[in-house]
């Protein structure tokens, strides 16, 4: 969560990013004052991939089949305080978040006798949102902004956001892996902040820790007055791919690919993203705007949110069949992915390759057609820098990444992680069209291997 215009630097790679996707289609004001709305149904030409209406028992959790917790003063391993400098212990407690009974999630913050903060930051399980190749991807959440405002509001800082699908169990790739600022807000202001970070910090292509930004005021109500909804569209559909913010269905801020280079852009959207609903208290942006909190902040007052919803639309990459298991599938060209980022490859051929791969990690490809005549064999363009002692397996799955194997090779240091060999490996028989998965699997947590483009073979 955030470097928004002039926000001071967070330490580290961190944050948050909540993505909202939502065009113009239907996002218009689901408005300012209504209390409780449901997700509305997609419209023509859009599939839903998430959604979240936070209908529920009062005084519950959120549901942990779509949620998980980040509690503490950060990542473990990562940087401290979320990277950004704020000052709350984020908590599990249904004081800090909890479903109203009305169809809305709370996250409200807490100020014990002692002074200190507590409140609330949940993260979606999935890290898999991205549009399809030649698609959209809309991410949208109707929420009211914590309402309090002037000195009361002090040290407030509420968000919606994503980050980039490797920045989970790394917590040092921020901000190449990306992130998306769907909804940001600080000292209680009438103002909606949306940014995309990306690049190297400080500076960089992305003016860190600023990031690309945009702001607006909320329209109608205030911010805090009423609902809003913030939404975010990623569209791979136009000649230059672009993310586009909106509050209530008017589009606020842009960034297109070619405000950098390629490898930026590519290093920061070639991956899926998770999602975050969250309410610091202090940090970098918050100081940008005065501080706090401090004495006359008054807490307990919740980021109220009525539902979080994904949506799709277009594209044919996932397409069953639209692989061919016989030619170069490049391995940047995943559909889905954990512990892994993309980078420019030294390789013959140039482009990227992915990187970092270790124990646990894993990419998905969809849709491969392997035909009628069985693959016997399988071979990977690799490379790896990995110190002594350190090696692990690479493995082919199908249809599932805990499947048995159907084959794997073992690599070791091979000169460098830009030092490539093709390594071939023996595969049970396969026919037929599947999603296929390559796992890694090492003794040690250490990276092993990158890997360039992989194909199979009769």
């Amino acid at each position: 969560m955030r470097e928004t215009s002039g926000t001071p630097a967070r330490p580290g790679r961190l944050r948050r990013t909540v993505i909202a996707l939502v065009g113009v289609l239907s996002l218009a004001a689901a408005g300012a004052t209504a209390a409780k709305a449901d997700a509305p149904a997609p419209p023509s030409g859009w599939t839903q991939v998430f959604v979240d209406d936070f209908n529920g028992t009062a005084g519950t959790g959120v549901n942990t089949a779509n949620w998980q917790y980040a509690t503490g003063h950060g990542y473990p391993g990562g940087p401290t305080n979320w990277g950004t400098g704020e000052i709350e212990n984020m908590t599990s407690s249904t004081n800090n978040v909890a479903l109203d009974g009305s169809g809305n999630l709370r996250i409200t913050p807490r100020r014990d006798a002692s002074g200190n903060w507590t409140s609330g930051r949940i993260e979606t399980n999935r890290t898999d949102f991205q549009p399809p190749a030649g698609g959209k991807l809309r991410v949208q959440s109707r929420i009211q902004m914590p309402n309090v405002t002037g000195a009361a509001a002090r040290g407030y800082w509420p968000a919606f956001w994503m980050l980039g699908a490797p920045y989970r169990g790394n917590y040092q790739n921020w901000p190449s892996v990306g992130e998306l600022d769907i909804m940001e807000n600080v000292q209680g202001l009438n103002t909606v902040w949306a940014t995309m970070h990306c690049g190297s910090s400080p500076g960089g292509p992305c003016n860190e820790t600023t990031g690309l930004g945009g702001s607006t005021a909320c329209p109608g109500a205030t911010c805090q007055a009423g609902f809003h909804t913030y939404s975010m569209e990623w569209d791979r559909s136009t000649s230059v791919e672009e993310i586009r913010f909106y509050v209530d269905g008017v589009n606020y801020h842009t960034v297109r690919a070619n405000q950098v280079d390629s490898t930026t852009w590519a290093n920061a959207t070639n991956h899926g993203y998770f999602i975050i609903l969250n309410v610091a208290m202090g940090g970098g942006f918050v100081d940008a705007f005065g501080g706090g909190p401090d004495g006359a902040t008054v807490p307990g007052n919740p980021l109220v949110v009525d539902y979080v919803q994904v949506l799709q639309s277009g594209g044919g990459g996932t397409t069953p069949g639209n692989r061919d298991a016989y030619s170069a599938i490049q391995a940047e060209s995943f559909d889905g992915q954990s512990g892994t980022f993309t980078e420019t490859t030294t390789d013959s051929g140039g482009g990227q390759n992915i990187g970092a791969l270790a124990n646990g990690d894993w990419v998905q490809y969809k849709g491969v057609n392997f035909g009628s005549s069985a693959a016997r064999q399988f071979s990977a363009r690799v490379a790896s820098g990995a110190g002594n002692n350190v090696s692990g397996l690479v493995e082919v799955r199908l249809d599932s990444r805990t499947s048995t194997p159907i084959g794997s090779f073992a690599l070791a240091n091979t000169g460098g992680w830009q030092s490539w060999r093709t390594v071939p490996a023996n595969i049970s028989n396969v026919t037929g069209t599947h999603d296929v998965y390559l796992t890694f699997t090492s003794g040690q947590p250490a990276d092993f291997v990158n890997v360039n483009w992989f194909n199979f073979g009769h």
